[in-house]
């Protein structure tokens, strides 16, 4: 596929309850390295095979919960055809000149018809720790914690899924790759990609607007999965189900809950996508099986349960 437009998720930026706290949870357990830290206290981390300067933002505040997510866009001409592209749609983009978060260019800022405030951005500095490029060793220092590869996407819950998954195809370019469908032929949740990934965002049709599901993290292998659910045990922290394996993307999946209650997810495998292929289709009487393909029942916190 052509490379250009939306390229991948970026960065993702959390509110959490205690600082101090959830430092131990992402950079100690999930195994984040820290970046830097602002002047407004927010820290900026990312997982040791990113090439970009961070991935993962926290922001201490009263309520956990979502403050935006952003996508990578091509380059910056790229970055202006969606510009005009969203003014035309009707929505309402403020543009955020550098110099308000570290290492990153302009970026274009609007709320979502979920109630979710998105980021695009072409422009980022890299981490001199990143993945090196020359005679290229697997890592500058061994990986600990759950050993995370990178910020792989996020799963939203808000109300208005027909205009979100409007706004995601027919402007910024990204596919449905797969979707729960209730009988009346109404969506429930729709998995989108920009990429050859399973999907890049998931969307859940949800009565309230601006919910978060869940962060995921990628975890080279099932091997690593299990790990992570040994450190899981090891450290008492809250889990919410797994180890297991999806129906839906066919990844195998931990989700668990970070000191201030934000769900994350590690997760690993998934097939790869192209945009010619099908859309994968599950109803709503196998959605049980869809997201939980062992188990093949759902339970209440995992619907419920978001910041």
């Amino acid at each position: 596929m052509a490379i250009s437009g939306v390229l991948r998720p970026g960065y993702v930026q959390v509110r959490v309850l205690d600082m101090k706290a959830a430092l131990v949870h992402y950079r100690d357990r999930i195994g984040l390295d820290v970046v830097t830290e602002g002047n407004d206290g927010r820290v900026f981390l990312k997982a040791y095979d990113e090439f970009d300067h961070h991935s993962i933002i926290l922001r201490e505040a009263d309520e956990p919960g979502l403050d935006f997510l952003a996508f990578k866009v091509a380059s910056e001409e790229d970055l202006d055809i969606l510009h005009e592209k969203l003014i035309n749609a009707g929505v309402t983009v403020d543009e955020i000149p550098p110099g308000d978060m570290p290492s990153v260019g302009r970026r274009l800022s609007f709320v979502s018809p979920t109630g979710h405030r998105i980021e695009l951005y072409a422009t980022i500095g890299l981490d001199p720790t990143g993945p090196m490029v020359n005679n290229p060793e697997l890592w500058h220092a061994e990986p600990r914690g759950m050993r995370a590869l990178r910020f792989d996407h996020c799963l939203l819950y808000g109300d208005d899924l027909d205009g979100m998954k409007k706004l995601f195809i027919d402007v910024l370019g990204f596919t449905t790759t797969e979707q729960v469908v209730a009988p009346d032929g109404t969506v429930i949740a729709t998995f989108l990609s920009c990429s050859i990934k399973a999907h890049d965002i998931a969307i859940v049709r949800h009565e309230e607007k601006g919910k978060l599901h869940h962060i995921s993290f990628l975890l080279e292998s099932w091997n690593d999965i299990g790990h992570a659910a040994d450190i899981m045990s090891r450290y008492n922290m809250s889990v919410d189900i797994g180890p297991t394996r999806h129906g839906i993307t066919r990844g195998q999946t931990i989700y668990f809950f970070d000191p201030s209650g934000n769900r994350n997810e590690v997760f690993s495998g998934g097939y790869q996508f192209y945009p010619d292929h099908p859309v994968r289709t599950w109803t709503t009487d196998e959605v049980g099986k869809a997201i939980f393909y062992y188990e093949r029942a759902l339970n209440d916190r995992f619907m419920t349960v978001v910041t």
